[in-house]
């Protein structure tokens, strides 16, 4: 009787916020001032709806579009804790990249994107808001994964961007994988963890030839960059 009940709860739980989400969907907050912008919405870019949120005092100041690491690290949903003073001298446009947050779709097939894709992607959004805006570049932020994307957009089309600006920048990503693989060992040998030290053992040849990705990045999009 009592798991009846916790079922009947749990389906009643699960029906209310689906009806919240269709009644309720995401917004971003408005922005005092007549040329002002703060739109959350879903754009179609290169085949896909990408979730776009654009937010900015004035509409005609310069232009910034950060692209989020990961991959699959949507950052829309707490970037307006750190960027209010950002939005007071740029309109600061963030997506979430295909597949990911609320640009994933359930009956998309995500098993063959790659990073090209995502430089695509980009690619066709930066057109997208120098023609809204009527400004012919714009500005570009990386963070993490993102960097590595933002490379490679103004490397295949400088004339869109500006400037570009690296957080936390992707380089040597062999070398990188190398370097956490001896930290946690390193880390697991002073614990005593003598276990998962052999574990990692094991993967250390084929982490060093780039056979084997960490399961964090175990996709195409990764993949890419260190075939790149």
């Amino acid at each position: 009787m009592k798991r009846k009940r916790k079922v009947t709860t749990l389906f009643i739980s699960i029906t209310l916020f689906i009806l919240l989400l269709l009644l309720f969907p995401t917004w971003t907050p408005k922005i005092d001032g007549e040329n002002s912008i703060a739109i959350l919405e879903s754009i179609e870019i290169n085949g896909t709806e990408l979730e776009v949120m654009i937010r900015g005092v004035d509409r005609n100041n310069p232009i910034i579009i950060f692209v989020h690491g990961g991959p699959g690290c949507s950052e829309i949903p707490y970037v307006r804790k750190y960027q209010d003073l950002l939005e007071e001298h740029f309109t600061i446009v963030h997506y979430d990249q295909r597949g990911s947050g609320k640009s994933y779709r359930f009956f998309e097939d995500y098993s063959t994107i790659s990073s090209d894709q995502h430089v695509e992607d980009l690619l066709a959004l930066t057109d997208f808001v120098r023609d809204e805006f009527s400004q012919e570049k714009v500005l570009l932020i990386g963070h993490s994964f993102g960097t590595y994307i933002g490379m490679k957009a103004p490397d295949k089309v400088p004339d869109k961007y500006a400037a570009y600006i690296g957080i936390g920048q992707v380089s040597n990503y062999m070398n990188s994988e190398v370097d956490s693989l001896n930290y946690t060992m390193s880390e697991a040998n002073k614990a005593g963890n003598q276990k998962d030290v052999d574990k990692l053992k094991l993967l250390e040849d084929s982490i060093k030839i780039g056979s084997t990705y960490p399961k964090r990045y175990g996709s195409e999009v990764w993949r890419g960059i260190a075939v790149n």
